[in-house]
C-alpha cells in the first residue's frame, strides 16, 4: 500500500504547479465547495443548488460556469432545466475526503493561518496569493 502511495505521489509530481494552483483556486470559494459537496450526492438543477447555497441564481450559475470551465462539473439539458453533476465523481470525492483527513490532522492550523485563515475570509488574500516578497 505504501509503495502505491509513493508511486502515485511521484507521478503526481509531474503535474504543473500552475495547474494545481488553478485547481485549488477553483475550490477556494465557499459557495463552489458547497456546490461540489452537494453534487457529490447526485445530479441537481440550478434552482435546487441556488436554494442550497443561498445565493442569487445568477451568482450560483456563475459558480457553476467556473466549475464547468475547470472541468469539475458537467451539465445536461432536460426540457428547460439544466442538470449539473460532477464530471469526475470518484476523483473529486477522493479529493474532498483527503482534504477532510488533512484538516483532521492539522486541526486549527489552517483556520489560524495569518495569510489564509478564517480571519482572512472575504479578503483578497483568500482569492489571490500574496505578492512576491510580501510573506
Amino acid at each position: 500500500m505504501e509503495s502505491e502511495i509513493l508511486a502515485e505521489a511521484a507521478s503526481s509530481a509531474e503535474v504543473s504547479p500552475t495547474a494545481a494552483v488553478c485547481l485549488f483556486s477553483s475550490l477556494s470559494d465557499p459557495a463552489r465547495l458547497k456546490i461540489l459537496r452537494r453534487l457529490a450526492l447526485g445530479e441537481h438543477r440550478v434552482v435546487d443548488l441556488t436554494a442550497h447555497v443561498g445565493l442569487a441564481q445568477s451568482t450560483t450559475s456563475a459558480h457553476l460556469a467556473c466549475l464547468r470551465d475547470c472541468g469539475l462539473v458537467t451539465s445536461r439539458t432536460v426540457g428547460r432545466a439544466s442538470l449539473y453533476s460532477l464530471a469526475v465523481p470518484a476523483e473529486l470525492t477522493d479529493l474532498l475526503a483527503a482534504a477532510e483527513r488533512l484538516l483532521a490532522v492539522t486541526r486549527d492550523a489552517v483556520t489560524l493561518c495569518p495569510t489564509y485563515g478564517a480571519d482572512q475570509l472575504g479578503s483578497p488574500a483568500v482569492t489571490a496569493p500574496p505578492a512576491a516578497g510580501a510573506r
